[in-house]
């Protein structure tokens, strides 16, 4: 890696949600996930951003102090920011959680330190594959209610970390720039343009998808941090593109084409390749940290 360079974020999303089938390579038990977490910090990434299981690895969960043991031993090695996700709006057997409940988890990492950005994800979305489609079989609905994205805005004012904001669609954008808004004295989002080759939602990953983004973040959200990123991808041709624009890069297991026979060492390097090769370089944790604070 060279040391010349505007300074570029490198994320990478070790495993999300995904079965052993669909992503054979990526990271299931703590002890896997804490090493590929280290793993990825050492080679390049940032920002360490995954998914925990149970102890069979074929469920996911949404245990605090799950959460906390991973999250400080991958930080504690490296110094890397790490964060995971949030259990699904309907993820209760019996009825949809509340936004509190869904951000339990959050909330006590928050009120222990253990965090420093978290997802809020300004938007509800339908997310099928084309795959499935032709299929027959139906996908399902990504719901993100109003009062969950206030919960998690709420809590990262309170408690002083980062949101994560996934774009699916132009919407996402325009509402998440406006609650913010709403909100005086939250942290500054991250905007996370999620394109897709394999999924219907939002934009595929070319160049005219990241104009219109870019165009619409210039009213909405001038001055905020935004990264390329996506399900279902290969994110690889928008690398350039968005160095080249100003923004940043998140790779890895989730985000990939389902049974990627790439690795998340694979990705990284090729991020890191791309990233220096449109006259970047990728920015170590602190200077992540700085550029927010800015």
């Amino acid at each position: 890696m060279t040391d010349t360079g505007k300074p570029v974020w490198l994320e990478v999303a070790i495993n999300g949600p995904w079965s052993r089938d669909l992503q054979p390579l990526a990271p299931r038990g703590d002890d896997a996930i804490i090493a590929e977490g280290i793993a990825c910090a050492r080679a390049g990434a940032s920002i360490i951003h995954l998914h925990i299981f149970d102890e069979t690895g074929d469920r996911q969960v949404d245990d605090a102090a799950q959460y906390e043991k991973i999250i400080r031993a991958i930080h504690g090695e490296t110094g890397a920011i790490v964060y995971g996700t949030l259990p699904f709006h309907a993820s209760s057997a019996d009825r949809p959680l509340t936004a509190v409940e869904r951000y339990a988890a959050v909330e006590e990492l928050a009120k222990h330190g253990a965090i420093e950005w978290s997802i809020v994800d300004p938007g509800s979305v339908n997310v099928s594959s084309f795959q499935a489609m032709q299929e027959g079989r139906e996908g399902f609905v990504y719901l993100n209610p109003e009062d969950h994205i206030r919960r998690g805005l709420t809590l990262a004012r309170d408690h002083g970390f980062t949101p994560s904001y996934a774009i699916y669609e132009p919407g996402f954008l325009r509402q998440g720039a406006a609650l913010h808004a709403a909100m005086p004295g939250t942290p500054q989002p991250v905007y996370r343009f999620m394109f897709s080759e394999a999924y219907s939602f939002g934009f595929p990953p070319k160049q005219f998808a990241l104009d219109a983004y870019l165009n619409l973040m210039a009213e909405a959200a001038p001055s905020a941090p935004w990264m390329v990123a996506g399900l279902g991808v290969d994110i690889t041709p928008m690398i350039a593109p968005a160095v080249q624009a100003g923004g940043h890069v998140r790779v890895g297991l989730e985000d990939a084409p389902v049974r990627d026979a790439r690795s998340n060492l694979d990705w990284i390097a090729i991020a890191v390749d791309e990233i220096e090769k449109a006259g970047g370089r990728v920015a170590t944790p602190d200077e992540v940290r700085d550029a927010l604070k800015s």
